[in-house]
């Protein structure tokens, strides 16, 4: 019998791009939703004289499976996904593969992989990033789960996964957890990133005042340079598309009260957590948050007013410029930052992570792919230990050529009273980090002074703690 190499549970749109993908690399797929309906309009449409089998059970759709049996599943985080491995569960036998393909969090993954070990059955919790086109096309995939189970997966996703350098997006993360928590800081870099350039977008807007065409060229400008990545390239697409109704830019007619999924939110506590510095990602959270508060805004607006500075009659193109370095500084604050993070849950969870595995993997087929992850690649390739990106030399360059544009930037924003919580952040991590002396000497002695919590000296050995008699 002509099994199916893999089977794919949940027809939402990623999962049928994903096996419209698998399908056009030469796999047979076999497919399941909990809806029949959905399973027959998909095979009776976009699935039609295609190698997919479409299958009405669970029991079915297991049966159609080459083993070791492959089951991607592709339905909302949560009780969804333990609900449908139950299911599955009976029906499966040792050696068998379960993927969870959502963003799940990593806890739960490691649970499911843990529970699921011990009946031998190999877990997967994989990362996917790249949106609808790149499930279709070639997405950035980010497994994590057991050797074993990987050797089964691997011709599968390094074939479907999106190709850079002539190298596929797919590298295997680690064990359990490791695929979805790379994932989900992954999300969290997106934040920054688009925070980043809605901030850029601000600056300029209530300074001198772009027309959308103008600002199509601005970015159309950037993306040909050190910011070519996809997030720049939809932005400067974005400018060119007008409401049919109205004729303006649509861009001006969207409601500002942006959305979030939850990951974010998810790699901010965790870093709290580690204790582990994100203040861009942070401040990208709380601005989407913000933002959400629209009615409270409204009526803030109305009782406060910002400064009113003369019309902008400086150089149009120097401030362009500063605008520019600052993005491209900030960004590369954010990504130092989410390496950092990944590397300490590397080390909490024994996942020995390759941080030029991850880098490598995120310059093609994911939302925040861009041309100098190849030099993040290159960074870590040179130094598999490096503490902080910032620190590897081409970076740290870019930081110190470009902080005097990134300050008259952040200078700006103030200026005009624009928030830019992201630009601003980025700055100050980056002003803490370079500093051998901050004012935390006096925060630890209001510790000292209100709840006797001691502190280290400079002028004697580390480790050695003293306390003050502050009310003698």
């Amino acid at each position: 019998m002509n099994q199916s190499d893999i089977g794919l549970i949940g027809l939402a749109v990623m999962g049928e791009n994903l096996v419209l993908n698998m399908e056009s690399r030469g796999f047979k797929v076999s497919v399941f939703n909990r809806t029949t309906a959905v399973t027959e309009k998909f095979a009776a449409g976009r699935a039609r004289g295609k190698n997919i089998v479409p299958t009405k059970t669970l029991e079915e759709f297991v049966r159609s499976l080459a083993r070791p049996r492959k089951a991607q599943i592709m339905v909302k985080a949560g009780a969804p996904v333990d609900a449908v491995i139950g299911q599955l569960l009976p029906l499966l036998e040792p050696g068998d593969v379960i993927i969870d393909g959502g963003n799940s969090l990593w806890t739960d993954t490691q649970r499911r992989e843990k529970a699921l070990r011990e009946k031998g059955i190999h877990f997967f919790g994989v990362g996917i990033s790249g949106g609808e086109e790149g499930a279709l096309k070639g997405p950035s995939i980010m497994p994590g789960g057991s050797k074993e189970g990987w050797a089964a997966l691997e011709p599968i996703y390094t074939r479907i996964a999106a190709v850079a350098e002539g190298e596929p997006c797919c590298r295997h993360m680690g064990p359990d957890g490791a695929g979805h928590y790379v994932k989900m800081v992954h999300n969290g870099i997106e934040y920054g990133d688009m925070q980043l350039i809605c901030e850029a977008y601000a600056i300029l807007k209530a300074t001198i005042h772009p027309s959308a065409a103008e600002f199509h060229q601005i970015f159309t400008d950037w993306n040909k340079g050190e910011l070519d990545s996809f997030l720049i390239e939809i932005t400067k697409n974005i400018f060119t598309k007008n409401d049919p109704e109205t004729g303006r830019p649509i861009v001006d007619l969207i409601l500002d009260k942006a959305g979030q999924k939850g990951t974010g939110k998810w790699t901010v506590s965790h870093a709290t957590e580690v204790g582990v510095p994100l203040s861009v990602i942070g401040s990208a959270v709380e601005a989407r948050v913000l933002s959400s508060m629209k009615e409270e805004r409204i009526a803030a607006s109305e009782v406060f007013t910002g400064p009113s500075p003369d019309a902008f009659s400086g150089d149009r193109q120097q401030l362009m410029d500063a605008v520019r370095d600052a993005l491209y500084a900030s960004k590369i604050i954010s990504y130092a930052q989410g390496m950092v993070q990944l590397g300490k849950a590397g080390e909490l969870y024994n996942w020995n992570l390759n941080f030029e595995d991850i880098a490598s993997i995120w310059r093609g087929g994911c939302i925040i792919r861009a041309r100098f992850l190849n030099r993040i690649t290159e960074a870590y390739k040179k130094n598999p230990g490096l503490k902080n990106l910032v620190l590897d030399p081409f970076f740290a360059e870019i930081l110190s050529r470009t902080q005097v544009n990134w300050r008259k930037a952040v200078q700006t924003a103030i200026e005009y009273g624009v928030a830019a919580p992201a630009f601003s952040a980025a700055l100050s991590y980056f002003d803490s980090y370079r500093t051998r002396c901050l004012p935390a000497n006096l925060l630890q002695a209001q510790r000292d002074y209100f709840g006797a919590h001691t502190y280290e000296r400079i002028d004697k050995p580390a480790g050695e703690f003293f306390h003050t008699e502050w009310f003698s």
